[in-house]
């Protein structure tokens, strides 16, 4: 279906398929999961491994997830680059699963990776869109007054050793902090509460991890403002932030965008990734 090497469940399994697709038939870098029955990962190995993971989170407003442009297909590029990427179908906030069902999946996953034994050298994190704002997440506290699941491997750091963050919104879906006026809250409710608790620029982590940003400038979906916003909060913070803001660029680039400087920016990342030395 979707071509992983495994698919492992974040935590126990409940009955039945663990998602679902709004095309079965459809091609694996095409596919969009559109209902979570419960968290999982889908494992890509690198044939040439460097001893590193990536966590892929994709996009898709929290209501679906664009697992195969925005998950699948950056798991593929980063497989080429030597690493084993995670592409975590994680559950939305909706009625059924609270406002922090996406968080508290991706901290498992974080974990479950490390305690695996999957990341031995250093694990990272590339999110997209909404998949930007959640991997931002994973460098910020965790909000006062939500109580986390428990956890299979609660020794394990959920902290990204690096952070890879594409065109996500960061701050301007919170209650106040918009850049549109009187922008009406997104449904469902607990969307915009999570959105409202999980604002990553100013509950940042001290000390936070080397973040690579890249945005378009001229956004008619997430304000590059969200850019601003997370670079400055990274310095602020006493980490490294690279920021590149490509003037004319759509939503949702990713990495298939036939034409334009944007589509360079992958290579800018990979260079970025080895002046690490990561």
């Amino acid at each position: 279906m979707l071509n992983a090497d495994e698919t492992v469940p974040v935590r126990e399994a409940n009955d039945g398929e663990a998602f679902d697709l709004g095309d079965p038939a459809s091609e694996p870098g095409a596919a969009v999961v559109t209902s979570v029955n419960y968290a999982c990962l889908l494992r890509y190995d690198a044939s040439q491994p460097n001893g590193k993971a990536m966590l892929v989170l994709a996009g898709g407003g929290y209501t679906q997830l664009m697992v195969g442009r925005e998950g699948v297909e950056v798991a593929g590029w980063l497989t080429g680059l030597g690493y084993r990427a995670f592409v975590l179908i994680h559950r939305f906030p909706d009625a059924e699963h609270g406002p922090g069902a996406a968080l508290d999946d991706a901290i498992e996953a974080m974990r479950l990776i490390r305690g695996s034994g999957w990341a031995p050298e250093g694990l990272g994190v590339v999110g997209l869109s909404s998949g930007g704002h959640l991997a931002a997440c994973l460098a910020a506290s965790y909000p006062d007054g939500w109580t986390p699941p428990p956890s299979r491997f609660p020794g394990e750091s959920s902290r990204p050793d690096v952070l890879v963050v594409g065109y996500g919104p960061i701050s301007t879906n919170a209650k106040g902090r918009t850049v549109i006026a009187d922008k009406p809250p997104l449904p469902p409710v607990e969307k915009q509460a999570m959105y409202d608790a999980l604002q990553p620029d100013v509950m940042l982590i001290p000390a936070p991890p080397p973040t690579f940003l890249v945005y378009s400038g001229n956004d008619p979906v997430v304000p590059v403002e969200n850019a601003h916003r997370l670079h400055a909060a990274v310095q602020d913070n006493g980490g490294v932030s690279e920021l590149h803001v490509f003037a004319d660029a759509p939503h949702g680039f990713a990495l298939d965008t036939p034409s334009g400087p944007v589509t360079l920016w992958p290579q800018l990342c990979a260079a970025w990734l080895r002046q690490l030395g990561f």
